[in-house]
């Protein structure tokens, strides 16, 4: 099952999931090991997090938008 986290202020935690570019090649990560992906857009890493969101002060939203189709 593929569980995603959102850390405040933070990245998204992502466990039991493939992360794969946009040709579809998968990034290398450890399989069971949380992975943290940028949220924030600062990374020099992206997609994943370098910590840089502390640094800049990233400020999330404070909840996550009602998605309805």
């Amino acid at each position: 099952m593929t569980k995603i986290t959102v850390k405040a202020n933070g990245p998204y935690l992502v466990v039991g999931a493939e992360i794969v570019d946009e040709t579809g090649a998968p990034f290398p990560v450890e399989a069971g090991k949380p992975v943290a992906l940028c949220r924030c857009g600062a990374s020099q890493r992206k997609p994943f997090c370098d910590g840089t969101h502390v640094k800049i002060g990233f400020q999330a939203a404070q909840t996550a938008a009602s998605f309805t189709e």
